[in-house]
């Protein structure tokens, strides 16, 4: 499915987000903290935009790994790179986030955008977050989360409705489209997301609800 859909994803991402995605990426990299010089793992790296972000902030003194399943997305990823002129600060990998190839204690920081909610398993990925973290290291998550306020709710359960039909935009059945929109609608609130982390070991989870909860970004340290 996301050969198929690959070449639309960040358009569709947009959509799924009503617009919102860039700027709930700004909002992560105020609250999440990477230096320059810095070890960065990037997980369902995607087309890149997290891995371009984070390697635009360590420089040539720090390093970033972009892992993902997909061929396809990791070779758009490539063409992003190249045009942001960060190909020596970015190595991809292709594996699997639920078992990742790296020792532990490697890496200063780890991000992933967008990715938890597509994974078999959330829960693992979290754990192997934290084990190939080095002391000290943070983990941080941005992803579409469920609203709490009740009239926001009905409005976004509305909104996942309809959205599969925007996919015709981008000539794509609206069927393949199904899976973004309902696993946006059925990923974990926030408060479980959170409890996940501390499950894993993380402490002083800080989480920031986006749009009234539609999404969040979560943070969680390894001690």
């Amino acid at each position: 499915m996301f050969d198929r859909i690959a070449d639309h994803y960040d358009q569709m991402n947009d959509i799924v987000s009503l617009g919102t995605q860039r700027l709930w990426r700004k909002k992560f990299y105020k609250e999440f903290d990477i230096n320059p010089g810095d070890f960065v793992l990037d997980l369902c790296t995607g087309t890149g935009d997290m891995a371009i972000a984070d390697a635009k902030t360590v420089g040539p003194s720090g390093n970033v790994k972009g892992l993902d399943f997909n061929e396809k997305m990791m070779s758009l990823a490539e063409k992003k790179i190249r045009a942001n002129d960060v190909e020596k600060e970015i190595q991809l990998h292709q594996g699997d986030a639920m078992d990742l190839p790296f020792p532990d204690n490697s890496f200063d920081q780890v991000t992933i955008g967008f990715g938890l909610r597509n994974v078999p398993d959330a829960n693992k990925v979290i754990r192997e977050a934290y084990r190939v973290l080095k002391p000290g290291g943070k983990f941080g998550s941005v992803d579409m989360s469920q609203p709490t306020n009740p009239v926001v709710k009905v409005g976004w359960e509305t909104y996942f409705k309809i959205f599969p039909q925007f996919a015709r935009i981008f000539y794509a059945t609206s069927k393949e489209y199904d899976y973004l929109a309902n696993s946006s609608k059925k990923f974990v609130s926030a408060q479980k997301l959170k409890e996940m982390f501390e499950a894993a070991g993380f402490k002083d989870v800080q989480v920031t609800k986006l749009n009234l909860g539609a999404g969040a970004i979560h943070i969680g340290t390894k001690l």
